[in-house]
């Protein structure tokens, strides 16, 4: 899940590798490093540093590397070896005439690392990393260019990787591979650049180049040329970026993750458009299973990880209750090694903002292999989740640069809710009229959201109440359990402090036990119209109050049955039940980033987490 860039043109590249690092330390922060083949001596120069990009920038400003035209950038999230200068990347090889930057992990590396030690290499790092400089450079030194070289070596690792290397005695050309690990191309004039998504490069252009599995790209001056690891010529597939520098740009807020909570009515508009054919029946993305195909489902599998997993468990509310066809909701990383019972008829929708994250993508590879049926729901066109799999529903969020998802949480609802009506309207679950009732209740989600965040300071004075809490509870019911699991979650990620989602049902079974005097615990209650689940949560919310917690209750504004147990009230506008966690997860996200920015806490790159969780 490292930031990777690699530039060759015209311009200074330490200048293009930098800030193409800048907008992927989203992506790890543990180290930083950069290496360049100098114009003038054609010596590469490098340094590393461990702790953030700043880091970095500040040492080579007190010791600047030379001119060049020619070069490559890394910031890790740390797996094999400790995040500290040594283990940071860039790695060379024995003679220092080869550079390179990892992101992924080489599973054979402990053998290749014996060979290599036997053979005389003194390897001075934890890291799996250093083994494939190492090896690159024998190959360069028995007289292969760096393209050749990179295949041979990729033809002797095992794992998921993308590798991108110069070599000092050809500064012409960076060349990069990837197996199971996110790797795209910038197409430029006189000049082209690698990274690990089209944020490292999107200052520059905005036209780019998807890589298939098992390929080598070698980019220079001229132009772009792939191949797979045999050395035989491939193709992979170009595309225009629809979103630009400002969309990756702060714009005035203090966080990018406050900047995308307040994008979300942008965002899910986005998501909705382009849903309709002329004749007002929904259309997705890219749907490659026939009508018949959807018609003989008879089992729905969702996965994802994290807050992707989230989103399934409201999908399940959702889909169950329009298609009547049973669902089940599972972690990816869990999936395939429970030996889950799938058939011809069974769908996997794999839910992930990257399209790249490595444990929902091997739970779909598993589920090709038994014969099921795969839709993607993804934020990130080109991905290889979406690549592998028979169907792909885009949210269109935009860039989420902050590590908490806010709108790729809010726009995997939305597209969630789509496919359930989509799978309705083929199966002829519901009529065309009613289809079009709930997508109308859909487009109304933009303004509703924005009522909630014009509450945003009401919030703000409640994480300034409780920003000494050591503890916080969420409780909810019915689709509202998924939102409280999710506002959990985000106060663990951002504020490092206990953090605990509940179905409210549960609290006589063991949870009540932790309520105390002054413990905060907020409350999603459904919507009246759900008379009896609504009843039933402001039972939970007596409970947990007689036992001298402080409620902070989420419901419908104006609803007179809740107002007298709530110590705080935050009004939600009225939907339908199974479209309030669009509502309802808002507030949730909004007191945990303020909360986090009172604590002090680094809000968009919270400790130990990156982005895309791109190894198992």
């Amino acid at each position: 899940m490292c930031g990777i860039v690699g530039y060759v043109g015209e311009q200074q590249a330490r200048d293009v590798v930098i800030e193409g690092l800048r907008r992927l330390e989203y992506r790890g922060y543990d180290s930083a490093g950069i290496a360049l083949i100098g114009t003038a001596d054609g010596v590469l120069s490098t340094d590393k540093r461990a702790g953030k990009l700043t880091n970095l920038e500040k040492a080579i400003e007190e010791h600047p590397l030379p001119p060049a035209t020619t070069g490559i950038g890394h910031t890790r999230w740390a797996t094999h070896g400790a995040p500290n200068d040594v283990n940071a990347h860039p790695h060379l090889g024995a003679h220092g005439r080869v550079a390179v930057v990892h992101n992924g992990i080489i599973e054979n590396f402990a053998r290749l690392r014996d060979e290599l030690e036997r053979a005389g290499h003194e390897l001075l790092s934890e890291t799996d990393t250093e083994i494939t400089a190492h090896l690159l450079e024998t190959e360069v030194e028995s007289g292969h260019d760096l393209t050749t070289a990179m295949q041979r070596t990729c033809r002797r690792l095992e794992g998921a990787f993308t590798l991108v290397a110069i070599d000092a005695e050809d500064p012409s050309r960076v060349v990069a591979a990837r197996r199971n690990s996110p790797l795209v191309v910038g197409i430029g004039e006189g000049e082209n650049f690698i990274g690990s998504d089209v944020a490292a490069f999107i200052e520059h252009t905005r036209e780019a180049l998807e890589l298939g599995q098992d390929q080598v790209v070698t980019i220079t001056r001229e132009g772009v040329a792939v191949t797979d690891f045999d050395g035989n010529e491939a193709e992979g597939r170009r595309y225009h970026v629809d979103w630009d520098l400002a969309a990756a740009e702060k714009g005035g807020f203090d966080w990018f993750m406050r900047k995308e909570i307040f994008e979300q009515p942008r965002a899910i508009a986005d998501a909705l458009l382009g849903r309709h054919d002329e004749d007002g029946q929904l259309q997705l993305d890219e749907v490659r299973i026939s009508d018949g195909e959807l018609r003989d489902i008879d089992k729905i599998i969702i996965v994802g990880c994290g807050t992707a997993n989230y989103a399934g468990l409201v999908a399940k509310y959702a889909i169950e209750h329009w298609t009547r066809i049973p669902c089940e909701v599972e972690l990816a990383h869990e999936f395939r090694y429970r030996d889950p019972i799938l058939t011809r008829n069974t769908l996997v929708v794999a839910i992930s903002q990257s399209g790249e994250t490595a444990d929902t993508l091997m739970a779909i590879r598993h589920a090709v292999t038994q014969r099921a049926k795969v839709l993607a729901i993804c934020n990130t066109n080109g991905s290889t989740i979406p690549r592998e799999s028979d169907a792909v529903i885009y949210t269109h969020a935009g860039p989420e640069i902050g590590v908490a998802s806010t709108k790729g949480f809010l726009t995997q609802l939305i597209a969630c809710y789509l496919l359930g009506l989509y799978l309705a309207q083929v199966r002829g679950n519901k009529y065309g009229d009613e289809i079009a009732a709930l997508v109308r209740e859909l487009a109304q989600m933009p303004d509703k959201v924005q009522a909630v965040l014009d509450q945003a300071e009401t919030i703000y004075g409640l994480a300034e109440r409780f920003q000494d809490a050591r503890s916080v509870l969420f409780l909810g019911r019915h689709a509202g359990f998924p939102v409280a699991l999710e506002g959990a979650l985000k106060l663990k990620e951002l504020a490092y402090i206990h953090a605990e989602g509940f179905a409210a049902g549960e609290l006589k079974h063991g949870p009540i036990a932790l309520i105390e005097e002054g413990l905060p615990v907020f409350c999603v209650v459904p919507p009246r119209g759900r008379d009896q689940l609504h009843d039933k949560m402001i039972s939970a919310i007596q409970e947990v109050r007689a036992r001298g917690a402080l409620t902070i209750v989420l419901a419908e504004e104006d609803d007179p049955e809740v107002a007298p147990y709530a110590d705080v009230l935050i009004g939600l506008p009225t939907v339908p039940t199974l479209l309030q966690p669009v509502v309802a997860t808002v507030p949730l996200q909004l007191f945990a980033c303020e909360l986090a920015t009172r604590m002090g806490h680094d809000v968009d790159q919270p400790r130990n987490l990156a982005k895309s969780v791109t190894v198992e």
